[in-house]
């Protein structure tokens, strides 16, 4: 039995953790009295509720997202009625503990709970509770929390370069089987009204050299995909050319040492920041060793303001077509449906501006000339608990459900019937263009309306299976051709 219990229920089985090592890492003189244990969602619950059972530590830390919101409360529900008045001590954190109201149902399984960067907090509240003293007033005075009410521990942001970042824990399996998740800095500038990291615009950076140190031990010790957490990676862009530089040099060190798994590094980039310096070593990487996510999120200059979002349209376009004409990067490009003052027709010129863009001739011909490295990820818009915009949801004529993923279901501008439209076309895109299926249908030779033509396919694939899951993915093919072929002969304009 480990006197502390990291765990949380990941959203797939090689999504590793990088929060729970981190918080084990820097446990200190604890660490040793540590154990992780992960879960995936869709792994049986009877298997994480008796990990759990087993387990039997004096402390519980689990870290709650927005995908695991409704699993962890599960999962509480049915170890309290198992354990009865003989427990252990519950702790919650993690980026949507930080955010919930104090009333919400998932706080009634906690004895604490850790808003913010909890590496520090974290060690001095188990420090507390492993010497018997977590029922006291003095858990008022912990000296790395901003504040203490009740349950909820306020947690001072960490000197990052006082801390152990954790990648040392990664297992092998780990490292040769999932993806391994790294930080370089922490925060946002941007004031995006959506998003959490709104509520901080302050960036902190890992020291540099240190970090790169930690990413030669991952790389080898076999971690061969990378995945960083940045929000905003480029927006240092020596740094940034300091870390593109690095695995340039690995990539070719993989090459010369014909390493039989292929090496990739996976960042998420500002759309408007590619300077001349970066757009250099982006083109150097070679086919397969680079994904770029890049959050487009709308082209509605209204819209943008609304949402207190910067954005230069023209020129993240013009990032986008030199990324797809120039580089090898595979390209993963975000729109958000359902933002306040963005309407149907709104949508559907931005979604075709961003399609022009990442499309070019890449997407014509015959299926095996298309390589298929542009992804458009079309998501709904969730107001997310603790931002700015859930508080404003009401004057901004935003109606949105309130259990997780808190996804807007309506808005002044855009109706309940028009946003179901658009998640159903954002299914089949899903199955049929990202994933590739489609890429070589009649559909995208020279189409300069895909949203619209993509729009009545999905519509009459729904027609014809009664749902976007679940479809064979021959029989789903076969129906898309032929939707498709049909459109093509006789243009629909919606």
């Amino acid at each position: 039995m480990s006197a502390i219990l990291l765990a949380t229920i990941n959203a797939k089985w090689i999504h590793p953790s990088l929060a729970l090592r981190l918080l084990k890492a820097n446990l200190g003189e604890y660490e040793h009295e540590a154990e992780i244990l992960e879960f995936a969602i869709r792994q049986p619950f009877s298997e994480k509720l008796e990990a759990i059972l087993k387990a039997n530590p004096r402390i519980l830390g689990l870290s709650v997202a927005i995908w695991n919101h409704t699993a962890t409360k599960e999962l509480l529900e049915a170890a309290f009625q198992t354990w009865g008045q003989k427990r252990p001590v519950v702790v919650l954190g993690g980026p949507e503990a930080s955010s919930l109201d104090e009333d919400a149902p998932l706080f009634r399984y906690a004895d604490y709970v850790v808003r913010g960067e909890g590496e520090i907090v974290f060690r001095e509240l188990c420090a507390r509770i492993l010497k018997g003293s977590h029922a006291e007033p003095s858990v008022k005075t912990i000296p790395s929390a901003i504040s203490v009410s009740g349950k909820f521990i306020a947690a001072k942001p960490v000197d990052l370069a006082a801390i152990d970042p954790g990648c040392r824990l990664y297992t092998q399996e780990d490292l040769t089987r999932k993806l391994t998740y790294v930080e370089a800095s922490r925060g946002c500038p941007f004031g995006c009204e959506f998003c959490m990291s709104s509520l901080d615009k302050t960036v902190r950076f890992f020291p540099l050299a240190p970090f790169l140190e930690h990413m030669e031990d991952l790389f080898q010790r076999g971690a061969r995909a990378f995945k960083f957490l940045d929000r905003t990676f480029n927006l240092d862009r020596l740094r940034a050319a300091s870390i593109l530089e690095f695995f340039l040099a690995r990539l070719e060190q993989a090459r010369q040492a014909r390493y039989e798994t292929q090496c990739y590094v996976h960042f998420e980039m500002i759309p408007s920041n590619f300077p001349t310096e970066l757009r250099t070593l982006l083109m150097r990487f070679p086919p397969n060793s680079l994904r770029l996510e890049v959050g487009v999120q709308t082209f509605n200059a209204k819209t943008s303001a609304l949402v207190n979002r910067e954005s230069d349209p023209e020129k993240e376009l013009e990032n986008l077509v030199f990324l797809r004409e120039k580089t090898n990067a595979i390209i993963h490009a975000d729109l958000i449906a359902g933002l306040p003052g963005e309407d149907f027709a709104s949508f559907a010129n931005g979604f075709n501006r961003l399609w022009l863009a990442l499309s070019g001739e890449d997407r014509g011909g015959a299926p095996e000339t298309c390589e298929n490295r542009t992804e458009i990820q079309l998501g709904i818009l969730k107001c997310l608990p603790g931002t700015p915009l859930a508080r404003k949801s009401g004057e901004l004529g935003l109606c949105f459900s309130e259990t997780p993923p808190y996804d807007v279901l309506e808005t002044s501008a855009l109706s309940r019937q028009e946003l179901d439209r658009i998640k159903n076309f954002a299914r089949f895109w899903e199955l049929l263009v990202n994933r590739g299926a489609a890429c070589g249908a009649v559909l995208f030779s020279g189409s300069d309306n895909i949203f619209d033509s993509f729009m009545y396919i999905a519509g009459k694939l729904r027609e014809r299976f009664g749902r976007n899951w679940g479809i064979d993915k021959k029989e789903l093919l076969e129906a898309f051709n032929s939707v498709a072929a049909s459109l093509a002969s006789a243009p629909v304009r919606l």
